[in-house]
């Protein structure tokens, strides 16, 4: 089974529903046999490479809100987190363009070690505060999650991946993807949220017990 994901390194909804796949996926008798490809969605393309706002101040403008009221939902996030596992620290994060990170997450899939880069990435940012729209930081988290330095220096310094970045873009217009994370399981069904593991399941089980009438 596929299952394809659009999601942003700087979406705490992402990181949270990549865990809750993870559960939905953890003792499913054909976790085996689920493939997860993971695609580029940025949610602030104009996002400048740093900004010395706090995340609060940030989001208060941005809908129009209280810094208070910001901060009640960073604390209702974490909370959510807190309950797959996860450790925000969203008084650390700060806004980043993240086209060069989900380029440095096509050489990660390429090497088949897109998942561990992910993973590297959204904890270097919600959890670390580091700033992931530096290409020193982005060596350095993908280093550690296994890549070749070298090979990142090289991609960073370059416009490898670039277009596999748009070609995702232009996919995500096509379908109708409007925020993330934006699951599609097998080409076919679309479910957009950071979903309860429950729902999740419940998708890979109709199509698992699909595949499996269609084998008799």
């Amino acid at each position: 089974m596929r299952i394809d994901v659009w999601s942003d390194v700087i979406c705490p909804w992402c990181y949270l529903g990549k865990r809750r796949l993870q559960g939905a996926l953890a003792d499913h008798p054909r976790a085996g046999d689920v493939q997860v490809f993971w695609h580029s969605y940025e949610l602030d393309p104009t996002a400048p490479p740093h900004d010395d706002r706090s995340m609060s101040e940030i989001v208060a403008k941005k809908y129009g809100i209280s810094e208070e009221q910001a901060l009640a939902g960073q604390r209702r996030l974490t909370d959510l987190a807190a309950e797959v596992g996860l450790e925000y620290h969203l008084d650390r994060t700060r806004r980043a363009n993240t086209f060069d990170a989900h380029r440095l997450l096509h050489l990660a899939r390429d090497r088949e070690a897109q998942d561990e880069v992910y993973e590297a990435l959204f904890r270097a940012y919600f959890t670390d505060g580091r700033l992931i729209s530096d290409p020193h930081e982005l060596e350095s988290v993908g280093a550690a999650a296994g890549l070749d330095a070298v090979e990142i220096r090289h991609v960073l310094q370059s416009d490898a991946y670039a277009e596999h970045v748009r070609r995702d873009e232009r996919a995500a217009l096509d379908i109708g993807v409007t925020g993330v994370p934006f699951f599609l399981f097998q080409m076919k069904y679309g479910l957009a949220g950071a979903q309860a593991p429950e729902a999740l399941r419940k998708i890979v089980d109709r199509l698992t017990a699909d595949e499996d009438a269609d084998s008799v």
